[in-house]
């Protein structure tokens, strides 16, 4: 197991599998062989052709391209493909930043292959000698995802209707019982991507990172039941962990590692993999 192993594993995708979900000219997605051929048979307003998966061109509004995404999730928990809609939506959109074309329910954007988006927060406290240790959170035996594996302290995403400020003041009460005026002091550091394919479909997420330094007299706590308890590690044991279990969150590695780097834990001189962790984290 190494950091390179995380990465590799979170970008571990075929897409001859899939072909492309397309709209007005953007290319939005991907979604696999035997569900693009069964697609008009949910709804007549999806068209597919062996190159694509697209939306007929009468149906133009966000409410109706929505309505027509509702029929294939509805489809895709009566497939078995997922167990349940979350009843949370994702923005469907050719980037971030610009106008959502349509929502689709969070459970089955994997399905689709749809960019979708969150925000990580690496919770930290620094000592007096100037070493940082990282609050570490443990998901719930009851998770779906991932059940009693390390997380960060905040994680969370990115529902359409929210902005990232507003979704990282909801997450951050939520999850280690922050206020806002505290949420706000989160610095945002930058993003990492992966692809993964999974039973699902195809998880082309984009994370938004952000560092939040927490004074000694802040311990997280959490509220809403995803997260068993916290911890606080130094960055030794954090860098160990990573690098030699399973024992974390898929992605959480991916945050991990970047964090590592930028606070120069992790160097070319004590990482022989380095340079391709660090472009690996945005492929």
């Amino acid at each position: 197991m190494s950091f390179l192993d995380h990465i590799r594993a979170c970008n571990a995708h075929d897409l001859s599998g899939f072909r492309p979900f397309e709209l007005d000219g953007h290319h939005l997605g991907w979604i696999r062989h035997a569900l693009a051929q069964e697609l008009p048979g949910v709804d007549p307003g999806f068209v597919t052709s062996p190159e694509r998966v697209t939306i007929a061109p009468e149906i133009r509004d966000f409410e109706a391209r929505s309505t027509l995404l509702d029929h294939a999730a509805r489809y895709l928990v009566e497939r078995g493909t997922v167990k349940a809609l979350r009843g949370e939506h994702y923005a469907v959109m050719p980037r971030w930043g610009a106008e959502p074309l349509m929502r689709l329910d969070r459970a089955v954007v994997a399905a689709f292959g749809i960019e979708s988006y969150g925000l990580h927060v690496n919770g930290f406290q620094r000592g007096a000698d100037g070493t940082l240790s990282l609050w570490i959170g443990r998901r719930a035996r009851d998770r779906e995802i991932a059940p009693g594996q390390l997380d960060n302290m905040i994680a969370g995403g990115q529902p359409i209707g929210l902005s990232l400020g507003e979704n990282l003041v909801k997450e951050a009460q939520e999850e280690a019982g922050l206020d806002p005026a505290t949420a706000r002091r989160a610095v945002p550091v930058g993003a990492i991507r992966y692809t993964m394919e999974t039973e699902a479909g195809l998880k082309r997420d984009r994370l938004f990172i952000y560092d939040l330094e927490l004074p000694a007299d802040i311990t997280p706590v959490n509220t809403d039941g995803e997260v068993e308890e916290f911890a606080l590690w130094t960055l030794d044991r954090v860098a160990e962990s990573v690098r030699t279990t399973g024992d974390w969150k898929f992605n959480v590695n991916l945050v991990i590692a970047d964090f590592l780097i930028r606070h120069g834990h992790l160097t070319p001189e004590n990482e022989p993999d380095y340079l391709e962790i660090a472009c690996g984290l945005r492929q």
